[in-house]
């Protein structure tokens, strides 16, 4: 008896010594397992005699029952361990603040939003917006645009050419959005007032060019328009635009081939301390040109300048993102930097109206 009660000792100490469910396992199978040290006494009873196998078997049954309750015990205490620590490793502090939903954090990019600021204010006016290829034929890009055999701008060192296809015409990319105006003419009978805004490519790069940039063109065709037509729409998309209540405007003589009488337009501003203020000022700022459609150019579009005129204008979007936002270089437009789109990008759903205000 003192041999089970010595075992008794050793068996539950081990129990209780066990720090987890590992340990406890090697101590039930010490002494409950098929090889363990409660089952090799059990295996002695065999070789007792009847009445020492009475009271021998009565003990170790019990040693047996009590090291099986001492084992149930401690794995509850030892899972009970076990899941706290686990609970403490994994936890989640909640008094941390919570990461900004995508909404929150992304943001539209400037040519973008002026893009639906462009659309809202001459779609109030009744256009319509019309879009075509960025890679286009030398025919839509220059020769029915009245570009003369060996203007500089067919050069190669203003436009990017494809390598001639097997008809041995030559692609290219659009050095500005007239073709749409060329394909709206084909496509469409007058009248038409449309506007195009697209991307545009020239071999040109510095602080306020990039080989691709952006450019809204407009046309108006129909059998009364005139300069004062032109002049009127402009005006009003310049208050609208720049959000200012009144502009004043100088048109100046100019040349382009698909233009005559043409126009380069400067709208008044007051420059002071790195900012261009609109609307007041006797500072004065190029920002667009324009001029009644040529008639060369009506005739090549199949449209009859004897019984239609028409005008058009054309602007940077990037030029006019800069002006109105204040942004010094044109390049980091393109250079997808975060940190620059976070400060001069706008929240998602800022969506521009003429009735709650363009960059509100």
């Amino acid at each position: 008896m003192s041999q089970i009660n010595e075992l008794e000792t050793q068996t539950l100490a081990a129990i209780e010594g066990a720090q987890d469910e590992a340990a406890l396992e090697q101590v039930r199978v010490a002494s409950l397992g098929k090889k363990g040290t409660i089952t090799a006494l059990l295996a002695t009873l065999g070789k007792m005699s009847p009445e020492e196998r009475k009271s021998a078997g009565a003990a170790i049954n019990a040693l047996k029952d009590k090291v099986n309750e001492a084992l149930l015990a401690r794995r509850t205490i030892v899972k009970g361990a076990a899941l706290e620590a686990r609970l403490k490793s994994e936890s989640v502090d909640v008094t941390l603040p919570v990461r900004e939903a995508p909404i929150e954090t992304g943001r539209i990019h400037p040519i973008s939003q002026v893009m639906d600021e462009l659309t809202a204010i001459f779609a109030d006016m009744g256009f319509s917006i019309a879009e075509g290829p960025d890679i286009e034929s030398d025919d839509y890009n220059f020769t029915k645009l009245n570009f003369p055999l060996g203007h500089p701008a067919r050069e190669m060192h203003d436009t990017f050419f494809f390598n001639p296809g097997a008809d041995g015409e030559r692609k290219l990319l659009r050095t500005h959005t007239s073709p749409v105006q060329v394909r709206t003419m084909l496509n469409a009978k007058p009248p038409i007032r449309v506007i195009c805004p697209g991307r545009t490519y020239r071999c040109d790069s510095d602080q306020t060019h990039t080989p691709m940039f952006h450019q809204v063109e407009g046309l108006v065709i129909d059998k009364s328009a005139h300069m004062g037509h032109l002049k009127w729409i402009l005006e009003e998309f310049c208050k609208a635009f720049f959000e200012v209540p009144s502009v004043k405007m100088r048109f100046r003589p100019s040349f382009f081939p698909f233009t005559e009488p043409s126009m380069e337009v400067d709208i008044q501003c007051r420059r002071s301390g790195g900012e261009i203020r609109f609307g007041e000022g006797e500072d004065w700022l190029e920002i667009l040109g324009c001029g009644m459609v040529h008639p060369n150019v009506l005739r090549n579009c199949g449209v009859d300048p004897d019984e239609y005129q028409g005008f058009a204008w054309g602007m940077g979007i990037d030029r006019i993102a800069m002006l109105k936002y204040g942004m010094p270089d044109l390049r980091a437009f393109f250079e997808a930097d975060m940190r620059w789109l976070s400060h001069y990008g706008f929240r998602p759903l800022d969506l521009p109206t003429l009735a709650g205000g363009l960059s509100s």
